[in-house]
Parts: C-alpha cells; sequence; structure tokens
C-alpha cells in the first residue's frame, strides 16, 4: 500500500529532507503569518505588525521543530513587493531557517524573488507558488531560472477533470511548461477543496509520486479552516481537535508537504503531525520490514527503544 515502485526523489531545503519514499521523512509543515485574518497583523499599508508576537511564534515553532523532528517553516503572506520587503527584514532578523513566500499575483511573486537574489538568500526561499491560473508559466519559470530560485512549489489541478488522475494529467502540462531540469525542489501541491476532498488530494499525491517522484503533498488547513461550521458546534476545543485530526490523517497519507495553517496554531499541529509520522513509519515496517534511517525520524527521537526492538527481531 505505501511501498512505491518508481524512485523517489529527496529534496532538501536548508537541514531538511523532503520527499522520498512513505515514513521515510516527516512531512514538511508549512505555516502562514501575515495571512488575511492574523490577528497580529495592524496595518498592511503601513508594514505595522505586533513584532514580539511574530517572533515568538516564529521561535516556538522552531522549538517544537527541533524537539520533534518535523520539519516546518512560516511563508509569508503579503500583496505587494514593499510589504513583502518589510516581512523578510523581520524574519531575517529573528531567524537562520528557511522561510517561504505567499503570494497570488505572478507579477508581484516575481518582484519578490527579484528582491531575494539582490539579497542573495535564494537557497533559503521556497517559491509559493507556480500555479495553473497563472498567465505566463514558461516565462515565470524561466525568470526564476535566471534569478537562481531553487525551491518551488507547483500547484496540480485541472479544471476539465477534478479527480485524482486529473491532478496528474494538469501537473504534466505544468511540468512541460516549467522544465524539471532547472529547480533542486519542485514540491507538488495537489489543491484541497474542502475537508472531505482532502482524501482525493492525497490520493493524487501518490499517484504524483509514482508518476514523476517529486515530493507532493495538500494544504490540509483549506479543508480544515473552510469547514466554520465545525467552529459554530464544537467551539474552539472541538475545532482544534477537528483541525489536529484532519492534518495528522493527511501527513499519514502519502503527504510529504503540509500547508498547515496559521502559525499560531502550530503548536496543535506539529505534535499531531509526528504522531502520524511515528505511525505511518511502524505502518511500513508491517508492509515492507523497513525503518527510517535518519535518526532524527520522531520514531527515533521518541521511541528509540523500541527501535532496537524491531531491528533485532
Amino acid at each position: 500500500m505505501f511501498r512505491l515502485s518508481r524512485p523517489q526523489k529527496v529534496c532538501r531545503i536548508g537541514n531538511w529532507k523532503i520527499g522520498g519514499q512513505p515514513g521515510e521523512n516527516p512531512p514538511l509543515l508549512i505555516s502562514s503569518m501575515f495571512h488575511n485574518g492574523d490577528r497580529i497583523l495592524e496595518s498592511r499599508k503601513e508594514r505595522k505588525f505586533d513584532r514580539v508576537k511574530a517572533k515568538d511564534y516564529v521561535l516556538r515553532q522552531e522549538e517544537l521543530s527541533a524537539e520533534t523532528g518535523v520539519p516546518a517553516m512560516v511563508a509569508m503572506v503579503a500583496n505587494s513587493l514593499d510589504e513583502m520587503k518589510a516581512y523578510i527584514e523581520f524574519f531575517l532578523s529573528v531567524s537562520s531557517q528557511p522561510f517561504g513566500i505567499d503570494i497570488w499575483v505572478e507579477k508581484t511573486r516575481l518582484e519578490v524573488a527579484a528582491y531575494v537574489a539582490e539579497l542573495g538568500i535564494q537557497d533559503r526561499v521556497l517559491y509559493n507558488s507556480i500555479t495553473p491560473w497563472d498567465k505566463d508559466i514558461a516565462g515565470q519559470a524561466a525568470r526564476l531560472r535566471e534569478l537562481g530560485i531553487r525551491h518551488v512549489v507547483v500547484q496540480a489541478f485541472n479544471q476539465e477533470d477534478q479527480t485524482p488522475r486529473g491532478r496528474v494529467t494538469g501537473l504534466k502540462r505544468m511540468l512541460a511548461a516549467i522544465g524539471e531540469d532547472g529547480f533542486e525542489t519542485i514540491l507538488v501541491d495537489t489543491a484541497v477543496m474542502n475537508l472531505p476532498s482532502t482524501s482525493l488530494s492525497c490520493l493524487a499525491s501518490r499517484l504524483v509520486k509514482e508518476e514523476f517522484g517529486w515530493p507532493a503533498g495538500v494544504a490540509s488547513s483549506n479543508g480544515t479552516y473552510m469547514w466554520k461550521e465545525a467552529r459554530e458546534m464544537w467551539g474552539s476545543e472541538g475545532f482544534s481537535a477537528m483541525n489536529a485530526a484532519g492534518q495528522a490523517i493527511a501527513a499519514f497519507l502519502w503527504s510529504d508537504l503540509l500547508f498547515s495553517g496559521p502559525i499560531v496554531n502550530l503548536p496543535k499541529i506539529i505534535p499531531a503531525v509526528a504522531t502520524a509520522s511515528m505511525m505511518l513509519a511502524t505502518f511500513v515496517y508491517g508492509e515492507a520490514g523497513t525503518l527510517p534511517a535518519g535518526e532524527g525520524h520522531p520514531l527515533h527521537r521518541f521511541f528509540g527503544d523500541f527501535v532496537k526492538q524491531l531491528q533485532q527481531s
């Protein structure tokens, strides 16, 4: 069920490994900051935000990531180049980790990529993302290669066929326009539409990994956070339980990356994903007899004695 026939690519961003066979590496969590509704954001126009809380959120995420072995980066959301400059300046002042940019408009995305190149930090930035809705996909990819951008997210979606197989067809068109040889890292986002459809996107991730070998995953938070009735029915505690469960299940099912929602809630998501990663690793052991090689995997960190028992059996 989980052993894939095609050799799987393992990409590196900073010290993190992303991809590989299911169970080999925990998924990369990509949280968001400065998104619409983010309470630390005071004024986009004036570039004002609560810097103390923002720093606390970043450092707490990094602390939990180091503790669990689950890689986690923040993707900062902005509407303009000047706005993103302020966020990047802030992030570089508090962290040495990689980070993502999250910008909807293609023109602004490329402007920010050029700024990243000016700073010489192309190796630390995840470009999010190249989408089927962009006007010049091939030209955008060429410009990114020219700027030395190394790590990109590509959205897999097919308006005419929204099945898991349709996403593979859509990605094939995207990769033909982009070219697979120009980037060190291509992370495939298989486009979640709502909570139950997350399962179809996870199936699409498996198909993508089987056909192309690139790391694939889902915006699991799209499914959980769009289900607004859950908070109305069950309150914040019930929503948190649903959110953690939905994202942990996605982590279990062929996901090398998860867009995991607002950074403020990552302390509730990282333990859930660490749990899913450990259970997936032992599921794969029961199926294929293999265990994660990396000592930083959550299974080694928290159940090292159990791993030794399995290795000796």
